[in-house]
């Protein structure tokens, strides 16, 4: 290669510079960090103390989502609300942001809220991404659990079709313990009856 077109891509290159507030401080970001980092990106969510960024989501993701709340507002009980991509602080360095969230009664719901209370939550669901895999399947609900969050529901993909693997916590080891797996119909009776026809929340169009 020449020098000339050395010079050429050396210029072309683009120099990447990343605001300061990517890197985390020594000691990591706290929960109440989110609300004052200015032009933070959307969804961005606390997890031992570093920020993690959410990718573009796909079509099935997004689709999950928007019907299972439906689905979950015609079913959840008087002063329960379903919520979506809302933060729930979980510690001084945790502040995941689950799918959907339920929370009951005690909650504190106004315009200038940010995050719920991990104690107000009844309910977290995160329906399971390529980049969000790990965390989904691993991490957040050791999370969830610690923080004393009831019921977690873990959404994937599986042949087109959702399935939800359902978990529920058990107060002598304060971790979750498999429920089922549902592939054609969600029925329960916790935390509240729930009876939805898993073949509604994700209809492909045809070609």
């Amino acid at each position: 290669m020449t020098m000339a077109a050395e010079a050429v891509i050396t210029t072309m290159t683009p120099h990447l510079s990343l605001p300061d507030w990517v890197f985390p401080p020594p000691e990591g970001f706290v929960a109440e960090d989110l609300d004052h980092i200015p032009d933070l990106p959307a969804h961005t969510e606390l997890i031992d103390g570093s920020l993690v960024f959410v990718s573009p989501q796909r079509h099935f993701h997004q689709s999950v989502i928007f019907r299972l709340h439906a689905a979950l507002d015609k079913l959840a009980p008087a002063g329960h609300e379903v919520i979506q991509e809302m933060s729930v602080k979980l510690g001084p360095q945790q502040r995941p942001e689950p799918d959907l969230i339920v929370v009951g009664p005690q909650a504190v719901i106004g315009s200038e809220i940010s995050f719920f209370e991990a104690e107000n939550v009844v309910l977290a669901v995160e329906v399971v991404s390529p980049d969000s895999a790990v965390r989904d399947r691993e991490r957040k609900p050791v999370l969830y659990a610690q923080a004393g969050i009831p019921h977690y529901w873990r959404i994937e993909e599986i042949h087109g079709k959702p399935a939800v693997f359902v978990y529920e916590i058990d107060p002598a080891t304060n971790s979750y313990v498999a429920a089922g797996v549902h592939h054609d119909r969600l029925k329960l009776t916790v935390p509240f009856d729930v009876d939805i026809d898993l073949d509604t929340l994700y209809v492909p169009r045809s070609r």
